[in-house]
């Protein structure tokens, strides 16, 4: 079977498209959420595979799970369901998101640090971050008390180690040579 970063690609850009043209990005973004916290739902997902259950009854499940779903939602819905691409829908929305954010210029930074960051600290290291880039930067603090101090960043693939740490290991491959 296909992976399903390369199943969903199709249906994330087909929905970006239709987003796009017609100004409700933020709209389908909330919908693919909803649709794809229901698909993650384990008996959903055991239930939408039983092939005891019809499309029809699959189609009612999933959207009574889905709550009040936009006419649009509800198409998609059973186009994934007619194509036995339901499971796909935590991928369709992790692909549409990224097509969103680099439309709208923003980008996702995971900032690591030892210690607890105040606001003024992480206001520093976000204008860094979003000149280096030229981008909005949407960042996501996590602690990490292996890095003794600093602060580690990664923007896409790109990581910046600002760590001690990852000086440290610096320091010692330079040495090594």
């Amino acid at each position: 079977m296909a992976e399903a970063i390369t199943v969903a690609r199709p249906y994330a850009e087909a929905v970006f498209a239709v987003a796009d043209s017609t100004s409700a990005l933020g709209k389908w973004s909330q919908t693919l959420a909803v649709m794809a916290a229901v698909a993650a739902n384990p008996d959903i997902a055991a239930a939408t595979a039983d092939p005891k259950l019809n499309p029809e009854q699959v189609y009612g499940l999933f959207a009574g799970a889905c709550g009040d779903l936009p006419v649009e939602g509800q198409n998609l819905l059973r186009v994934l369901i007619e194509n036995d691409r339901v499971a796909a829908l935590p991928e369709i929305h992790e692909i549409y998101d990224e097509l969103k954010n680099e439309r709208e210029g923003i980008v996702d930074a995971v900032i690591a640090s030892a210690y607890p960051l105040d606001g003024g600290q992480l206001a520093e290291i976000v204008a860094v971050l979003e000149n280096r880039f030229k981008r909005k930067v949407r960042p996501q603090v996590e602690r990490d008390t292996n890095l003794i101090g600093g602060v580690r960043m990664q923007v896409g693939d790109e990581v910046i180690d600002g760590s001690i740490r990852g000086k440290l290991a610096g320091m010692a491959a330079a040495l090594m040579k």
